[in-house]
């Protein structure tokens, strides 16, 4: 009998760490794997230095497409992927979050009648206004196996009529890379190097509803502004964001703007932080594994268990982010949630070995 066939796609910043821990299990069981990455992210802060970081050879292909609007990038990536996929024919396209490339992905992989696997599926934010809902709800529909993060995940995929059958809990991917890059990006001296300390509060910001609304964006700079003149304040800076900040006439005053910066170095910023400004879904997850309080500016989220069991909380009105900020307090004890264990890269390709022998049993009865 043949290896089993993994084909992962993966396309900006949020993947790359899912990826991996699937990658170093499913290497350890003797599969046969492919990585195809769209482009969607392409530059090397944002991409190709989470390969090295994060111990990933680099991609079999890489398709390039670079950026656009979400329709044209979408298309483009459907374009530019059919015939990898019909060429490669794998036993399972494995897709990563809530991209624009994992639900072109979806459609392309289901057209082609592929049995495609979610990594991080039944997660909503019940905000269509969010692209990235779209991409959930559209890949989860689409895909033969839904490989959820968190037991919520789980019961919403059951109130949309999933069967039960390609539901598996498997845990949380992004973790398990927290968890084997974590003693590196210590030992990386990147928070010395920049003069941060215990006190430093690191912000991040991308989403649309943040960045693309030129009123709401000079409220939270007019918060951080504040911030920072009572604490250090890092910024790493997504390049749109710094765009739009532009076109605000925006001044960050005090506050610590940086370029793009690494996954280790990203790392070893969040984990000695005092608190975690962002609108970003992956860093609530990371907080919340940390320990590390999280001020989620957004009116809801996706992963509310970051919020139920972790260190995360809501502040959709940028006028009480100074206020949150001053009140954040480190948990004195703290336990990750379930399946956050640095184990569920091993439980995925568990699941993708048991679900393709199901499969394959049916098809030979058929």
């Amino acid at each position: 009998m043949t290896a089993l066939k993994l084909l992962h796609v993966v396309g900006a910043r949020p993947n790359f760490p899912k990826l991996a821990p699937v990658h170093r299990a499913a290497a350890a069981r003797g599969l046969e794997q492919f990585v195809l990455h769209t482009g969607q992210h392409y530059d090397d802060s944002l991409s190709a230095a989470f390969f090295r970081d994060l111990g990933i050879s680099e991609p079999d292909v890489n398709l390039a497409v670079g950026s656009g609007t979400h329709a044209v990038q979408t298309a483009r990536i459907m374009e530019r992927i059919e015939p990898v996929l019909a060429e490669q024919r794998p036993d399972w396209v494995v897709v990563y979050g809530d991209v624009n490339s994992t639900a072109a992905t979806s459609l392309v992989a289901a057209k082609l009648g592929l049995p495609l696997a979610h990594v991080e599926a039944g997660l909503r934010s019940y905000d269509r206004s969010m692209p990235e809902e779209i991409n959930r709800m559209v890949t989860d529909r689409l895909a033969d196996l839904l490989l959820t993060p968190s037991p919520d995940a789980d019961e919403t995929l059951r109130r949309e009529g999933e069967p039960e059958s390609e539901i598996v809990f498997v845990g949380n991917v992004m973790i398990d890379s927290l968890h084997f890059a974590l003693a590196a990006a210590r030992q990386s001296g990147f928070r010395s190097k920049i003069g941060a300390d215990d006190c430093t509060i690191v912000v991040t910001l991308h989403r649309p509803s943040n960045v693309d609304d030129p009123r709401r964006l000079l409220e939270i700079v007019s918060a951080l502004r504040e911030i920072a003149e009572e604490r250090p304040v890092v910024f790493p800076i997504h390049p749109r964001t710094e765009q739009r900040l532009r076109d605000a006439g925006a001044c960050l005053g005090r506050v610590h703007v940086l370029q793009p910066i690494a996954y280790l170095e990203m790392l070893d910023l969040v984990a000695g932080a005092a608190a975690v400004v962002t609108d970003s879904g992956g860093l609530q997850e990371e907080t919340t594994a940390l320990g590390v309080p999280c001020l989620t500016v957004r009116e809801n989220t996706e992963r509310p268990i970051t919020v139920t069991e972790g260190t995360n909380r809501l502040v959709p009105d940028p006028r009480e982010l100074v206020a949150a900020v001053r009140a954040a307090r480190r948990p004195e004890t703290w336990a990750a949630p379930a399946g956050w264990d640095g184990r569920a890269g091993e439980r995925v390709v568990d699941a993708l070995l048991a679900r393709a022998r199901v499969v394959g049993e049916r098809s030979l009865t058929q």
